[in-house]
């Protein structure tokens, strides 16, 4: 009976990886079964196979536990398949958006093992090291104590003066994660190759109500640009990225820069980026699209917990909160990164953001939407993310260079 249970609950696990639940109550759960059910899909299809295999030399398997073992099995190498396709389907995002030349920007264009997927860090992906980075961890850059923290990704030797940087805004729901839990292997990737690279938390709801977690990503922004010459980067030049509740503050950063609604203290502070790359970010926080996972979320979560005051009594919040209803043709470069089966932000978001973008800005817009893709799919190394990670890489060394190039 063990075996038996262990392939029904992994049998489930698949199913719903496969194909999860989108209900706005059911999303949730969803989403905690089916992340990482399949962004470790090779794991748990040798853990099935091996389980099997005791199994039947112990003579404690069963004919329906082995049915399911076969289904989970054949479930778990679609998950592997699909996410394996990230690399061309990220690759090919580039090309349509930034044309096929793009590459020729780059100081050294991929090799074939730059784009393998590297099985070897992938056995255990928790283990998160870096030999060529160095962190420098709590650097204070507000008033508000650890949540005004930072931390430096370096590289081990030193970065050379003037340094491309990126800034890591972490997800949450506006109300939990720290700096050290998210973006960290796209930010080891960037600093091993000579970035420097800035993670920050920020105040948390409903201790903090928004916009406090604006402010304090302007108020890291305004930071970087006084203090990062310090530490090799060059102030002025700064990516910003994230996910989730860190896709739509990076989204919002980038799309009102400046602003002295949202920086208080520090109004005369420059606040511009230069260019976003958004993950699985939640764009229309005033359900403005229509879209009913939208208002469900404004009405039973961002009003109770984020937000002072509900939509109806202070929409104009809501909207100003609101990426998509942020957009000018000044806005700057974007790489929108989203899954479709993503169940905690509707995929419609980023397709509506994007959408705007393109209608209105004056700069490139690159959208990579991924089938099968859950949210929070880049928390730790997986074929996904490591895909995903490089194409951000190549991404941001083309914006980095073509930048340097126009000034």
């Amino acid at each position: 009976m063990g075996f038996l249970r262990r392939q029904m609950i992994t049998a489930a696990l698949t199913a719903n990886a496969l194909r999860p639940a989108r209900g706005v109550r059911s999303g949730i759960p969803s989403f905690a079964a089916g992340w990482l059910t399949t962004e470790l899909a090779p794991h748990l299809l040798t853990a099935t196979a091996v389980d099997a295999a005791v199994s039947t030399a112990r003579g404690r398997g069963s004919r329906l536990g082995y049915l399911l073992a076969g289904a989970s099995a054949v479930g778990l190498a679609a998950l592997v398949r699909e996410s394996g396709r990230a690399q061309g389907l990220v690759a090919g995002a580039l090309d349509a958006d930034l044309g096929p030349d793009y590459l020729q920007a780059l100081e050294t264009p991929p090799s074939p093992a730059d784009l393998a997927t590297p099985w070897r860090r992938l056995v255990n992906p928790f283990r998160m090291r870096e030999p060529r980075v160095k962190v420098i961890r709590g650097i204070a850059y507000g008033p508000a104590g650890r949540r005004n923290e930072l931390d430096l990704y370096l590289p081990s030797e030193g970065p050379s003066t003037g340094a491309p940087v990126l800034l890591q805004v972490h997800g949450g729901a506006w109300t939990i994660g720290n700096k050290e839990q998210q973006g960290v292997p796209l930010m080891q990737h960037l600093a091993a190759k000579g970035w420097v690279c800035v993670a920050i938390n920020y105040r948390l709801a409903p201790r903090d109500r928004f916009p406090a977690q604006i402010v304090d990503v302007k108020r890291a922004i305004a930071w970087i640009r006084e203090n990062i010459a310090d530490y090799g980067g060059d102030p002025e030049y700064l990516a910003i990225t994230g996910g989730s509740a860190g896709g739509h503050l990076t989204a919002l950063a980038a799309l009102t820069p400046d602003d002295p609604t949202l920086q208080p203290g520090c109004e005369d502070a420059d606040t511009t980026v230069q260019v976003a790359v958004p993950h699985y970010g939640v764009y229309d926080m005033a359900g403005a699209s229509g879209l009913k996972t939208a208002i469900a979320m404004r009405d039973g979560f961002l009003a109770r917990r984020v937000f002072p005051r509900s939509w109806e009594d202070d929409p104009e919040a809501y909207e100003a909160a609101s990426p998509l209803l942020r957009i000018t043709p000044d806005a700057p470069d974007f790489f929108v990164i989203h899954g479709t089966n993503d169940t905690l932000v509707s995929v419609e978001q980023a397709r509506l953001f994007v959408e705007r973008l393109r209608e209105t800005s004056k700069r490139t817009v690159v959208f990579a939407e991924l089938p099968g893709t859950q949210h929070a799919f880049d928390i730790f190394p997986s074929i996904r993310s490591a895909h995903v990670v490089r194409a951000i890489d190549r991404y941001l060394h083309w914006h980095w260079n073509t930048w340097r190039q126009q000034r």
